[in-house]
């Protein structure tokens, strides 16, 4: 009975144990979830009443361009094309389940877009993806190391069902790189620079993305926001 009640004992401390490290774990993590998100302004991100940005991306000799215009607060998003031909209008809230073709198109490249411009400040925001902490790994390109942070969206549902991305964060909490692989991939999709910090308003972006192979750049222009209760435009700078 005596070793028993020793055994007993010694499981539940055990339990306590790892239930505590795993807390401790959850923390951590979501700590560093969050700093990363308000280094780039999450915490002001309310004060935003229109951002607009146009992206730009260069894929070898082929070069796309889509400008948007989005309310956040109450989810209006406007679209233009590199052309500049064709506009749309719509608000996610009313997609629904079987939004138009064209519409569930416009809205794919909208995410696209809008996580190249602001996937730091997704990370509060994004509850579903896990983040773990793998501590300082080599940079994907380049010399030297940095705080790797991986982020793992659930394998089903929205646009990036099963997506993983390694952030390289720096001693500030901003990206300097980041792998993606698109599903989960052992193999990276791709890999690119985070450069041209600028402040936007309250807000911090990364304008310019390069890739690891010289053949592929994703940026940004015309960026700018306008603060709730204000008429002033600000742009990046």
């Amino acid at each position: 009975m005596r070793a028993l009640f020793k055994f007993l004992i010694i499981s539940v401390l055990i339990t306590g144990l790892v239930a505590a490290c795993s807390t401790d774990q959850t923390v951590q993590t979501d700590n560093i979830r969050h700093q990363i998100a308000r280094t780039y302004g999450s915490d002001s991100f309310n004060q935003i009443e229109v951002i607009e940005y146009t992206f730009n991306v260069q894929i070898g000799n082929k070069h796309i361009q889509r400008s948007w215009i989005w309310w956040p607060q109450v989810e209006q998003v406007e679209f233009k094309n590199d052309a500049g031909q064709e506009s749309m209008m719509y608000n996610r809230l009313e997609l629904g389940q079987n939004p138009p073709q064209n519409v569930k198109q416009i809205d794919a490249w909208f995410i696209n877009d809008n996580y190249w411009l602001l996937f730091p400040i997704h990370l509060a925001w994004d509850q579903q993806a896990t983040v773990e902490d793998t501590g300082h790994q080599d940079l994907p390109m380049g010399q030297g190391s940095a705080k790797c942070i991986v982020v793992s969206y659930p394998k089903t549902g929205g646009y990036t069902a099963g997506d993983i991305y390694e952030l390289f964060v720096d001693e500030n909490h901003l990206l300097t790189q980041w792998v993606y692989r698109r599903g989960g991939s052992a193999t990276p999709t791709r890999i690119t620079s985070w450069e041209d910090n600028r402040r936007l308003g309250p807000l911090t972006v990364s304008l310019d993305h390069r890739g690891d192979d010289g053949k592929f750049r994703v940026w940004f222009t015309n960026v700018a926001v306008k603060l709730s209760g204000s008429f002033e435009k600000i742009e990046a700078e």
